[in-house]
């Protein structure tokens, strides 16, 4: 076989896999690991994949571009509203604490509903903490949420405060729920986002929640970008509008991630 048809099988497996084992090529190609490897440096070159340890991974599966809001408002708009819905259920009338949201559209989409949430008693209220201008002034219209807005460094790509005076800030607030976005789940690198300063506010978020919910839509689910924020076991349910693959689903699972598809 020559090199352009083993190339041209590997793109295959790639966008059917998401990544490659270079020994497992080897043998399928019945060539040498350094044959493989010389097609893999060629396919990283072309942009086709990123080479990790023992094999290669998808380009797009470790993308370190990140678009703005804006830009990916409307995308996949009816998982998105389907897992807002999902979320939603975890906040009843009568839950009277309080909860987090991060920023993202996905999470977005959760704070257009809570301007319609209603508490069970007159008297009741929900606080809503948030470092996202837009879900804060979103949420803000419902009379019945007392808002939090987090402060710091304003990242204009999300709208999201970020920096030293967001992290100290988030360190003395415990909310009963955070609702995270996620630009990445993946197996072994966990709940990743491109931006590191945004990923300290995630994490954050995370660990200081009682209860950490990540609202994903399914085209997040296997992908690896620049920073991870929390492993599997950190986050306790992910809700999202598709079955995650063989491999997340049994490491969610190891983890004891709770899956829910709206």
């Amino acid at each position: 076989m020559y090199a352009e048809e083993r190339q041209q099988h590997i793109e295959g497996q790639l966008a059917e896999a998401g990544r490659v084992a270079v020994i497992d090529l080897a043998r399928t190609f019945d060539v040498s690991s350094e044959t493989v490897r010389r097609d893999l440096d060629q396919l990283e070159a072309r942009g086709v994949l990123r080479r990790v340890h023992g094999g290669a991974v998808s380009a797009a599966r470790i993308s370190r571009v990140e678009e703005s809001v804006a830009a990916r408002t409307d995308r996949n708009s009816d998982a998105k509203e389907r897992i807002a819905l999902a979320a939603m259920a975890l906040i009843p009338s009568t839950f009277t604490g309080a909860i987090s949201i991060d920023s993202g559209t996905t999470t977005s989409r959760l704070a257009q509903h809570l301007r319609d949430w209603q508490p069970a008693a007159s008297a009741d209220s929900l606080t809503v903490i948030t470092n996202s201008i837009s879900i804060a002034a979103i949420v803000s219209e419902n009379p019945h949420i007392e808002v939090q807005l987090i402060g710091g460094r304003l990242r204009g790509i999300t709208g999201a405060a970020v920096g030293s005076a967001t992290l100290a800030q988030l360190s003395g607030i415990r909310p009963d729920i955070a609702f995270l976005g996620a630009n990445g789940v993946h197996a072994d690198f966990g709940f990743s986002t491109p931006d590191p300063d945004e990923a300290a506010v995630k994490s954050a978020l995370t660990r200081g929640s009682r209860r950490a919910i990540a609202l994903v839509d399914a085209s997040k689910l296997g992908i690896e970008t620049l920073m991870s924020f929390a492993s599997l076991s950190e986050v306790d349910t992910i809700i999202t509008d598709h079955s995650p693959d063989d491999d997340l689903t049994l490491a969610l699972e190891r983890a004891d991630v709770e899956t829910v598809i709206a």
